[in-house]
């Protein structure tokens, strides 16, 4: 029995033998589908409003973040842990979208080849930190992940703060006038070393100390 449909309409054998009108409507169900997913994520308090106790990044911290993200730090450590009761064992409390209500980008992903981040602000000396970056080896020896000693002489570039947190700001981040007007001064000097550990030092900071380990 024929199961053709010769009465016209989208019938399987015409889209199926039409490249563009299946790339079409595959395009459409994908974006439909990911509208339907995403959209209300906007309206739910679990993820637009900040977690007890969040602060938007330091003007130190910053930049910090950005030179994390430009040496590309988040392609093998993801800052986000999941909600199983190994991971919370390791590292604490999983992840919540409303931790990361100031971070634009987000940081979180999938890549697995260095150990999660998002709980590691205060659990190693700055000090630890930054023999760590200078020479991951010195501290683990069968370490792969690659050395930036670059950091240690490399000085932030405290001009472009201010235009950076005032952009910040028109997506939603609190900075005052006051905050933006210092950050100049506050970066000043700093090397890039010292932004990067004044980032990290700050990661999971805002969890519950008592749900640690819980």
């Amino acid at each position: 029995m024929s199961t053709t449909n010769n009465g016209g309409g989208f019938s399987h054998e015409k889209i199926e033998s039409s490249n563009t009108l299946l790339i079409v409507l595959m395009l459409f169900v994908l974006v439909f589908g990911g509208l339907v997913e995403v959209v209300p994520l906007f309206f739910q308090k679990s993820t637009t409003v900040p977690a007890p106790g969040l602060k938007p990044y330091t003007a130190l911290q910053l930049a910090g973040r950005d030179i994390y993200t430009r040496e590309g730090c988040y392609n093998c450590h993801s800052q986000m842990i999941r909600p199983f009761r190994a991971e919370t064992l390791r590292y604490g409390p999983f992840s919540k979208a409303n931790e990361f209500v100031y971070d634009h980008p987000f940081q979180w992903g999938s890549k697995r080849t260095g150990p999660d981040l998002h709980r590691v602000g205060g659990k190693y000396s700055d000090q630890w930190q930054i023999t760590h970056l200078n020479n991951p080896r010195d501290l683990v020896p069968e370490s792969i992940m690659p050395a930036y000693p670059w950091l240690m002489n490399a000085q932030v570039d405290a001009s472009v703060m201010p235009a950076h947190m005032t952009a910040l700001r028109r997506v939603g981040v609190p900075y005052t006038d006051a905050e933006i007007a210092a950050s100049v001064e506050e970066v000043k000097g700093k090397t890039e070393m010292e932004a990067v550990v004044a980032y990290l030092q700050v990661l999971g900071t805002t969890a519950p100390v008592a749900a640690i380990g819980k």
